[in-house]
């Protein structure tokens, strides 16, 4: 008779975990990393804002660009109008006339301190959107792959869980038929049943956690019935660059979020500037060109029907000083200041904290790699341990409780490696997003270890 049991038993170490993951979905019909990042970036409503907010930001630059370049209006009217006057009461005359006029004014800021600094900003909140995007990105990568081997976590504890009740029933049955043989107790009978009853209850609630972790990778990505790829047996996980968390602290220096705290420190100072113009003078160049065309004459020639053509044109260069405001401008100053100050204390915050982070998660990946090696060897020494004692329970030697225990630290062991493994995984993309150097292309490194 064939025992999955003695299946699960001849398939190695280092490859059982790949294959029960691989066993997951239908190939055919499942989707890459890769592919479920591609989809979440046109659906993620958080993602979408993040990116409305850059083209809006790169909008409202043109704007405070277009502050420092001429204006320039077309003034057309047309009217008619009539005048009458009369004499001791007597109508003595009623003249309606009318006027034609077009023209063009041009303005064009000379000296303006404020229109300058404001120019100055918008390409700072540019740099400040971009950081923003970047920071938006990076979350989503990260949020896709937890979901993503969330799922296959859930799945391969399922799994484990099936194979132990499996294991468990072939133990069970094992037992009674001792019983009724008359070689073992009803007490191993009844702590087989014990054993049995405990596994289904660990299928249900593994059941409803991969139903769970599914339902929020469809919903982050919008899909129905994503099925991602297992890793390949063989997988190796991979090292990281450098293995001086130093170094990664270094280069987190370029953290968007410091970027971010940085051009808000830029933003501020040159609002001070911004502050400081309202008591400069401004100087504008003004142009202007006029025809007006008066049709059977004007209000200056009551009398007359002449038509007439007027050209004005003038150019001049007007100067305004502000003289006093009720103190308005020089409030503005001090809160510019203290808006400054604020500001650097919000870059030394975020400066601190991406160290901080970027030192957490370099030795969670390690912690998390060297804990891999440590189950992949508990495992081996689980399934040796399970083979011994199931050897020592058919010559007498064991009970069927060690027998039990045996398989559920064997199974438990597959499961933490099985988490462990994708928690590395997830971890070196972590480690990235600290330090602020996660781009999409780093999921290529992940998706390769996926089975094609």
């Amino acid at each position: 008779m064939f025992s999955p049991l003695f299946a699960l038993r001849q398939i190695p170490a280092c490859l059982s975990l790949g294959l029960v993951s691989a066993l997951a979905w239908p190939s055919a019909q499942a989707q890459s990393l890769t592919e479920l990042y591609q989809v979440a970036r046109d659906y993620d409503a958080s993602y979408r804002a993040a990116r409305s907010q850059y083209e809006a930001t790169q909008a409202r630059a043109d704007q405070a660009k277009a502050n420092l370049r001429p204006t320039l209006n077309l003034q057309s009217t047309v009217s008619r109008s009539q005048v009458s006057g009369n004499i001791d009461g007597v109508p003595y005359f009623k003249h309606p006339y009318g006027l034609r006029q077009n023209g063009l004014s041009l303005s064009q800021p000379l000296y303006r301190p404020g229109n300058l600094a404001s120019y100055r900003q918008g390409e700072k909140l540019l740099i400040q959107a971009d950081a923003q995007l970047a920071l938006a990105e990076q979350d989503l990568i990260v949020r896709v792959s937890q979901a993503y081997f969330d799922v296959l976590a859930a799945h391969d504890s399922l799994v484990f869980v099936q194979a132990q009740k499996v294991a468990v029933k072939e133990q069970l049955a094992s037992a009674k038929r001792n019983f009724e043989v008359g070689t073992a107790t009803i007490t191993d009978t009844r702590e087989a049943q014990a054993r049995e009853d405990l596994v289904i209850s660990q299928e249900i609630a593994a059941q409803n956690e991969l139903r769970v972790k599914q339902l929020f990778l469809d919903q982050l990505v919008g899909r129905s019935n994503t099925q991602p790829l297992p890793l390949k047996p063989q997988a190796e996980l991979p090292t990281l660059p450098s293995d001086r968390v130093e170094s990664w602290v270094e280069s987190a220096q370029e953290h968007p979020q410091v970027q971010l705290a940085q051009t808000t420190l830029d933003v501020a100072t040159l609002e001070i500037a911004k502050a400081e113009a309202g008591q400069k003078p401004t100087v504008d160049l003004n142009g202007s060109y006029a025809v007006a065309h008066n049709m059977d004459g004007s209000s200056l020639s009551p009398t007359s029907r002449v038509s007439s053509r007027i050209t004005q044109a003038s150019i001049g260069v007007t100067l305004n000083f502000p003289l006093y405001a009720g103190g308005a401008l020089q409030s503005r100053v001090r809160e510019a200041l203290s808006l400054q100050e604020k500001a650097q204390a919000d870059l030394d915050t975020a400066r601190r904290s991406t160290a901080q982070a970027t030192r957490t998660a370099f030795y969670g990946v390690l912690s998390g790699t060297s804990q891999v090696k440590a189950l992949q060897a508990a495992e081996v020494s689980s399934q040796s341990a399970l083979d011994a004692n199931m050897l020592g329970y058919k010559v007498g030697v064991r009970i069927n409780i060690d027998v039990l225990n045996s398989q559920s630290q064997l199974y438990q062991t597959k499961r933490d490696l099985a988490l462990a493994r994708y928690s590395v995984l997830v971890g070196g993309l972590k480690l990235r997003q600290a330090n602020g150097s996660l781009t999409p292309d780093d999921l290529q490194s992940v998706n390769a270890l996926l089975a094609p």
